[in-house]
């Protein structure tokens, strides 16, 4: 790792001396783009003639945040700026979040807790121009190319069907756009108008970011009603298990895995897995709706810091609801 950014930051210092166009793999990309999707080559070569290499872009996804202790990475976003800053944003689109709420069967605070962790209800969605970044990742990072050049190729995609500018947009390290850091292929398949105002603006619009994360976790399979996560203790006398399947509740039972507290309603199959506290190790049960979290960031810590941001921001709206 050391290696490469050495590599990336001396690239980095000879790249005013380098055409982009010229690199290799850039070149073939243009002409991909031009025979799949129609763009003229010329202003192909030279909008990445202007395309700035980002060596701290490789530096970051290189280092993720997940890397952190549980406690710490949890820490980062269970704070007051995010629970105050839920709880207006909140208030602010109550009638929207009920609608998305009504029409997906997503829960409120989960979306509300979705745009809190991903860029704090909009505040941060990023500093990176999204044409550096992902050109940046697509041209320099093989562990991931493939994916970062189909969604470079969605970025451009993206800005011609929204006629914006490649280099007006900024994004997250990763090429994450907007408030609700969609990736180009998701903004392109699962954002919407939910302003009703005849453009799809997740880069500006909350409205639209509210219903675009409600539909993105219902098109990967968000089940209304069901759980999604309960805290689990191993009863003496058993080993803990291994499992790495799901399995019912009776199964969990009999291998002396129990939940702390009973469901309302009937719990479908689940997933065990555990964290690091201070106590020593936490388990939780983890159904569908968890996995379907996880489609935003396949992170288990970034799926549960959802949830108990979510659960927060729930009791405290009720409160400012009932104590206006």
């Amino acid at each position: 790792m050391i290696l490469r950014l050495i590599i990336s930051l001396t690239l980095s210092l000879l790249w005013s001396k380098v055409q982009a166009a010229d690199l290799p793999g850039i070149p073939q990309f243009i002409d991909e783009m031009v025979a799949q999707y129609q763009f003229k080559k010329n202003d192909l070569v030279q909008v990445f003639k202007q395309v700035e290499y980002r060596a701290d872009v490789i530096a970051a996804i290189t280092t993720p945040a997940t890397i952190k202790p549980w406690l710490e990475y949890r820490g980062s976003f269970l704070n007051p700026p995010r629970i105050d800053g839920g709880v207006a944003f909140w208030n602010q689109y109550a009638p929207v979040l009920k609608r998305a709420e009504e029409q997906y069967g997503v829960p409120q605070e989960i979306i509300v807790a979705v745009i809190g962790v991903e860029t704090l209800y909009g505040r941060r969605a990023g500093r990176y121009r999204t044409l550096d970044a992902l050109t940046t990742l697509a041209f320099d990072y093989p562990h991931r190319a493939d994916f970062f050049r189909k969604e470079l190729a969605e970025y451009l995609l993206l800005a011609r069907e929204q006629s914006f500018s490649q280099f007006d947009i900024k994004s997250s390290y990763a090429g994450a756009l907007g408030i609700p850091q969609f990736m180009p292929s998701s903004y392109r398949k699962y954002a919407v108008d939910f302003n009703g105002n005849g453009k799809i603006d997740i880069l500006n619009e909350p409205e639209d970011a509210i219903g675009s994360v409600a539909n993105y976790l219902k098109a990967y399979g968000w089940k209304t009603g069901e759980p999604i996560a309960q805290l689990a203790v191993i009863n003496n006398g058993y080993s803990i298990p291994s499992f790495k399947d799901s399995r019912s509740l009776a199964a969990w039972l009999e291998v002396g895995v129990a939940p702390l507290s009973k469901s309302q309603t009937a719990t479908p199959p689940a997933w065990l897995i555990d964290f690091t506290v201070d106590s020593g190790k936490e388990y939780w049960l983890t159904y569908n709706n968890f996995r379907v979290i996880t489609q935003y960031n396949n992170s288990n810590f970034y799926a549960m810091t959802v949830l108990q941001l979510a659960e927060i921001l729930r009791t405290a709206h009720i409160s400012t609801a009932a104590n206006p």
